[in-house]
């Protein structure tokens, strides 16, 4: 007496075969390479609506590594990320920035939303600076870190990458141009540039969106540009009169 064992891997005749490669690629099991994520990315609002619209989620991917290029420091860069570290400071959450070229202007950052209490600096060389950072990120203290990286390797942003997964944080660094051909294992790379019609955003590099949607150039807020700028300029003053580091 035989017994025939029917393997999970042979069609019942009663299962109906997709017909149509539309209904293949309909399955939900069936994930296409450019298509929006599977899962649902938890985001915190950036408060530039243009650049929302085009992010999955809606906003900075929480527990992930975005990287920002810039020209030079002062550009205003810090404007693009105030309203969303004003809004996660009135939630009493705290938020680090690390390693500043510029000493932060308090009233600037008050002016902007910002709930000092809940503010953190932190200045440090770069090889301490790098250390502090990952430290905030693994902890879980801080809702978001903010740090200027003028030179990293593909290691030391790959282990910020993973401190932010693990305490569920959002870590921004502010890098030069420069690193814009250097391979990054960041979640979001996004480049500054200023021109005559203003400051600008170019996606380079967003988890989730397709090859085509990535070169878009958004208006950065003016009033976010300005203050930062003005509180970028206070604090060269501010600097040159006093010796606030070694």
């Amino acid at each position: 007496m035989s017994a025939v064992l029917a393997s999970p891997f042979l069609a019942s005749s009663s299962r109906p075969r997709p017909s149509t490669l539309s209904e293949v690629l309909g399955h939900p099991g069936i994930w296409r390479g450019g298509a929006e994520p599977v899962l649902p990315v938890r985001t915190q609002a950036s408060g530039n609506a243009s650049l929302d619209a085009l992010l999955p989620g809606g906003g900075w991917p929480i527990g992930s590594l975005i990287e920002i290029l810039i020209g030079n420091d002062g550009l205003g860069e810090l404007g693009l990320l105030l309203p969303a570290l004003a809004a996660l400071t009135r939630r009493r959450h705290r938020v680090a920035i690390i390693a500043p070229p510029y000493l932060p202007y308090p009233p600037a950052l008050a002016a902007a939303g910002i709930d000092l209490d809940h503010l953190v600096q932190i200045d440090a060389d770069v090889a301490d600076s790098h250390w502090s950072a990952e430290q905030c990120l693994r902890a879980g203290c801080c809702a978001a870190v903010v740090h200027w990286l003028p030179d990293a390797d593909y290691r030391q942003l790959r282990r910020l990458q993973l401190a932010a997964e693990t305490g569920g944080a959002l870590a921004f660094v502010f890098r030069p141009a420069q690193a814009r051909d250097q391979s990054s294992p960041a979640a979001l790379r996004l480049g500054i540039s200023h021109s005559e019609s203003g400051t600008c955003i170019e996606v380079l590099k967003c988890r989730g969106i397709m090859d085509g949607r990535l070169k878009r150039r958004l208006p950065l807020r003016t009033e976010d540009a300005q203050a930062s700028r003005q509180g970028n300029a206070q604090a060269a003053r501010m600097t040159a009169q006093a010796d606030p580091r070694p």
